[in-house]
């Protein structure tokens, strides 16, 4: 799918304030990790108007507004954010069209790229998402958005999604010791459906280990690179949307999709797993 074409895109979210909520510190520098990801040939930017709220999306169209033509803005509905900045579920129709609605007006866009439905977190792995995914199928009908994806779904939940409309990928927390999902991520793969890894560094608790810093100073890179690294290599349909509000780091994490892992890396890092996983 030419969304992900570069399998190594950008995540926004981190653009917005402490505990992503409000403006950033420095408008002008989130603008700069914008326009240097774009420069650096980043196709896709993950997003949402509930990052802010609404503050991400208006700095992405201020950074980026027109839009080049080869890039693709991913967003997520299913939430709303409280005034003390808590995450509060918000599944009902009328607001999940109003959720797209927002998007695209701050957005600045006609027709969003990818919409995922981002499922309760307190939901279990056999809730149904029927009635929410059908609400957006019938916005891609009408024009309002061209693919759809889930966020945080079950394999049962996908399974149910795609009965109601195609889904191109699932948006799930996964990294090289997070791997509850190591089923899900092959299904994906064989399905020919983009698995975005969020979290990808561990997210608000960034991956530590000696072991991955010990395999980052064998091969000359840093930690991070070889994280992302190893997620890139673990399926074809990996595609990765670390966050950052700095240059340097953003061209930190660009670099690791030159670095390949030697087979005995690989192996050393797969035995990182957690002893147990969410499999969510």
């Amino acid at each position: 799918m030419d969304i992900f074409t570069n399998r190594m895109g950008y995540g926004a979210m981190q653009l917005a304030g402490p505990n992503v909520f409000g403006p950033p510190r420095d408008r002008d520098a989130a603008i700069a990790v914008l326009r240097t990801a774009v420069e650096l040939g980043v196709t896709h930017i993950d997003t949402s108007d509930f990052y802010g709220p609404a503050v991400v999306n208006e700095i992405i169209r201020e950074a980026l507004h027109p839009y080049p033509a080869d890039l693709h803005i991913v967003t997520k509905v299913g939430a709303r954010r409280g005034a003390d900045g808590s995450w509060l579920p918000s599944h009902e129709a009328a607001d999940l069209r109003a959720q797209v609605h927002e998007n695209l007006d701050h957005l600045g866009l006609d027709v969003l790229d990818v919409v995922n439905l981002r499922v309760n977190a307190e939901s279990r792995p056999d809730d149904s998402i029927a009635a929410e995914f059908t609400t957006l199928a019938e916005l891609r009908e009408a024009g309002l958005i061209r693919h759809l994806g889930v966020s945080g779904a079950s394999d049962q939940q996908l399974t149910e999604a795609q009965s109601i409309a195609p889904v191109v990928t699932v948006q799930n927390l996964y990294n090289v010791v997070n791997r509850g999902d190591d089923a899900l991520v092959d299904r994906t793969a064989k399905e020919g459906i983009a698995y975005a890894a969020f979290f990808p560094l561990g997210g608000f608790t960034p991956l530590q280990s000696g072991t991955l810093s010990a395999v980052a100073d064998r091969l000359g890179a840093t930690p991070h690179q070889v994280a992302l690294a190893w997620l890139l290599q673990r399926s074809p349909t990996m595609v990765l949307i670390p966050g950052t509000s700095s240059v340097a780091h953003l061209r930190e994490n660009l670099a690791a999709a030159e670095l390949v892992l030697p087979a005995d890396a690989v192996a050393e890092l797969n035995a990182l797993a957690a002893p147990t996983g969410t499999p969510r």
